[in-house]
């Protein structure tokens, strides 16, 4: 729906309707003038391309308005749609009247210039959306986020949302983010380490969630299909690209699917993603293929028309450790891959996505359903070019006997999972899930390299500002 009186750049700019009359509201990209005419480029975020505004200086215009109208500055400006006699956009506007709403300071707007690195505009998270890369970016997020719920809604799942304060950890991973509302100062004082949380606001530890999954089982083993798609957090302490410490995660679970139908499902949904994206974002991902990743749209669509390669885990050791190749870290049986294994498997020895399964049981969650020779489970990570590992997942262990007894070896504590076992006390089922990281989704579709590219405001160690 268009607001009254105003019409977005990504309309007009597609408008045939020269000779009409129409008003546009938006912030000033750059602004160029002569003694005669005045040329401003015009942004309201709805497109990667500006609207150009031609001004006639003699046309009434104060000479102090015309100086206000600099770099950053907003304005709404009414005029005549007509054909562009310059190249570069198909209509402009030749404007008869502007209303100045706010101005930028030429000395201290940080965005005044073209080309500033991006490490740079991580500095200025709170402006950096109004250039053209966070536009497109941000742009390209929302389609994503839009295409997700699509695609599950139109294949029958139901959007279950989970808790983000829990008292189980989901991975064992340990790095969570208490939630307590125990004054600190009390808790330094104490003379001895064992804190009574029954004081506490919850009774009991709690954190913030590092995965929807164990509450997305019971939804599943309830509604045979749903998925979550919600902020989780951890606390590690990691200054990588790769590492936020609050970000978003999808997570499909699924009744009576076993590990082929989650690998079917996995491939399926990521490559109607990027279908997605090559189908709606096309001027914002041909900006970011100019400007950051010459690759990004040829590696797009070979995703898109590319069968993945189902690989055994045993398998892709055997692969690497015949490649020749000496890697960082080593590779052998049992070994946890790291990025430059996976994305040897994908980028140099087969080319193409690969979906690798059956892991060693020590080196995966205790969830995770055991493969009849004692050594492996059903897992599955779905490994993409550029990225490795962009969905984990895994066929959920369903029989309770089992998995009370790798719950016990690994010296999980069960209080706080009595309801997740319940599970398979009480009808029980084969079923399945995965998680893909909205983050590695995205840095995969926009061809960024750092993943506090592709996230508005993002939370690392020491960084919460904005």
């Amino acid at each position: 729906m268009q607001i009254p009186g105003r019409i977005r750049i990504s309309d007009i700019l597609k408008s045939t309707e020269t000779g009409k009359e129409f008003t546009v509201k938006g912030w000033v990209r750059t602004m160029r003038a002569n003694k005669n005419v005045a040329f401003v480029a015009l942004n309201d975020g709805s497109t990667i391309n500006n609207l150009q505004l031609v001004i006639d200086v003699a046309g009434g215009f104060s000479e102090e308005l015309l100086k206000q109208i600099t770099t950053g500055s907003c304005l709404k400006a009414e005029g005549l749609l007509v054909e562009s006699k310059g190249s570069g956009q198909p209509v402009e506007i030749q404007v008869k009247n502007i209303e100045l709403y706010g101005t930028a300071d030429t000395q201290t707007y940080p965005l005044q210039k073209k080309g500033h690195s991006l490490e740079f505009l991580r500095e200025i998270a709170h402006l950096r959306p109004r250039t053209n890369t966070f536009g497109a970016v941000l742009r390209i997020r929302h389609a994503m986020a839009f295409a997700i719920h699509k695609y599950f809604n139109d294949n029958g799942f139901y959007y279950l949302h989970t808790p983000l304060i829990t008292a189980s950890d989901a991975e064992g991973a340990g790095a969570m983010f208490q939630v307590t509302t125990l004054k600190i100062e009390e808790l330094i004082k104490s003379e001895t380490k064992n804190i009574d949380y029954s004081q506490d606001f919850f009774g009991k530890y709690t954190s913030l969630t590092v995965s929807g999954q164990l509450e997305g089982e019971l939804g599943a083993l309830a509604l045979s299909q749903i998925y979550t798609f919600g902020p989780t957090f951890r606390a590690e302490n990691s200054n990588t690209p790769r590492h936020l410490a609050e970000f978003w995660m999808i997570e499909p679970e699924m009744a009576f699917y076993e590990i082929k139908e989650n690998m079917d499902l996995a491939e399926d949904f990521i490559k109607y993603l990027v279908k997605y994206a090559l189908d709606h974002c096309v001027d914002d991902l041909a900006f970011l293929n100019k400007m950051w990743d010459k690759e990004l749209l040829e590696r797009l669509q070979s995703v898109v028309n590319t069968d993945f390669v189902r690989l055994d885990y045993t398998e892709g050791v055997e692969i690497l450790e015949r490649s020749g190749v000496k890697f960082e870290y080593p590779v052998y049986w049992g070994a946890d891959l790291q990025a430059e294994h996976e994305r040897y498997l994908v980028e140099r020895h087969f080319k193409r996505p690969v979906i690798l399964t059956n892991y060693p049981k020590e080196i995966k969650a205790f969830y995770m359903k055991q493969n009849d020779d004692g050594k492996t489970v059903r897992a599955m990570d779905v490994l993409f070019p550029a990225i490795g590992e962009i969905i984990g997942g895994s066929q959920r262990e369903e029989n309770l006997d089992k998995l009370q007894t790798r719950i016990n070896e690994l010296n999980i504590p069960t209080k706080d999972l009595w309801w997740y076992l319940d599970t398979r006390r009480f009808g029980t089922a084969p079923h399945s899930g995965f998680g893909l990281g909205f983050e590695r989704l995205l840095l995969f579709v926009t061809g960024m390299s750092n993943i506090r590219d592709v996230i508005p405001f993002p939370r690392t160690p020491k960084n919460a500002d904005f």
